[in-house]
């Protein structure tokens, strides 16, 4: 068998093909942020259209509806964090009074764990700190960053949340528009799968807040029981933590544990345990029950799903790896499995049966 010949025409499509590749790769980093925005916006924007659209029917104007839906949202929020105020205030005085005890049980455990002597410990503290301290242009560069980074979120929310309304008071025109892109023949499967995506975002979102306020309580009631100091804080950024799938509920244990291990290495493992059965009721009930169901993904896929996003589309795309996740298999089932599905059927049909034919008979002279 002669082996294949390298000809210039090969040559040339293979660089052709590196460099589109390239050029995609370019193009999609580019477009990630992009990207998150627009289905950021989306998100944001379903539920106030929803929420218009039900005060329609009481002849609201539908203007005034996604207003006072963003009101509403904005409301709840800030009596959320106007009631836990107190609660942080007292937990964080009640962290500042302990603070030399705690650094100081801290300096031991990691005495116990290095060999070092306490003081010895206490000196290199002292003197990282001093570093910094003594230095303070060290910290300049950081600041400088976090600033950035906040004034950056905080323009980016506004632009969401401007845009999200302006989405949800005339949604139809954007609608319209998404739906002429592909051709006549095809509109109908394309309206389809924006209500489709429209059912799972909003399913994600009620999923979301139930699990939410699930995990916070069994939290804050586990710890409460345990008798760990700032329970509410660690309830709630747990809750919080929730956004992410599966790896957020238990990376959030991380900080409590470590808290906990500074008044006893026994009050540390029974904080571990009350996270792991957080983690197992998440798991094996939210997530299932109340996630996949919504969205209508296995928790495996889920699971795993995650670590691509964020591999894809970095840490902001764990905030909104299960809609991604969503739209993928949306758009799979739509354009490429049922069709196939259907053409198989249609093949796997059985044709008309053609009629026997008949037998020639040959007539005798006599007809």
């Amino acid at each position: 068998m002669a082996e294949p010949k390298l000809t210039p025409a090969a040559v040339y499509k293979t660089v052709l093909l590196a460099f589109g590749l390239i050029v995609a790769g370019l193009v999609f980093q580019q477009l990630v942020t992009l990207i998150l925005a627009v289905l950021i916006v989306v998100i944001v924007a379903l539920p106030l259209s929803a929420f218009a659209t039900t005060l329609e029917r009481f002849r609201v104007p539908r203007p005034i509806g996604v207003l006072l839906g963003l009101a509403i949202g904005i409301g709840l929020l800030a009596l959320l964090i106007w009631a836990i105020i107190p609660v942080f205030t007292h937990e964080i005085n009640n962290f500042v009074n302990s603070l030399p005890s705690t650094v100081d049980a801290f300096r031991r455990k990691i005495s116990a764990l290095t060999g070092n002597s306490p003081t010895k410990v206490g000196q290199q503290i002292q003197h990282f700190v001093n570093s910094y301290t003594q230095h303070p242009t060290k910290l300049l560069g950081p600041v400088a960053s976090i600033g950035t980074s906040v004034a950056a979120a905080i323009a980016a929310i506004v632009v969401v949340l401007l845009t999200a309304v302006y989405t949800a008071i005339n949604p139809d025109p954007l609608v319209s528009a998404a739906v002429r892109v592909v051709s006549p023949p095809r509109r109908w499967l394309a309206a389809k799968i924006l209500a489709r995506l429209r059912d799972a975002y909003l399913g994600w979102l009620r999923g979301l807040i139930t699990g939410m306020v699930i995990l916070g309580v069994l939290t804050y009631v586990g710890l409460l029981l345990v008798g760990l100091p700032f329970a509410a804080f660690f309830a709630i950024f747990t809750a919080i933590a929730m956004i992410i799938p599966y790896f957020g509920a238990l990376a959030s244990s991380i900080l409590p544990i470590l808290y906990a291990l500074t008044i006893s290495p026994g009050k540390a493992i029974i904080v571990a345990v009350i996270y792991i059965g957080a983690h197992q009721v998440e798991s094996n009930m939210i997530q299932p029950l109340v996630m996949a169901r919504a969205v209508e993904l296995h928790p495996a896929v889920v699971a795993v799903g995650v670590v691509a996003i964020e591999r894809l589309f970095g840490f902001v795309g764990l905030v909104v790896a299960v809609p991604i996740l969503a739209t993928i298999r949306i758009l799979t089932q739509e354009l490429w499995i049922i069709p196939m599905e259907r053409r198989n059927l249609e093949l796997a049909k059985p044709g008309p049966v053609a009629a026997e034919p008949t037998p020639l008979v040959r007539r005798g002279p006599d007809g």
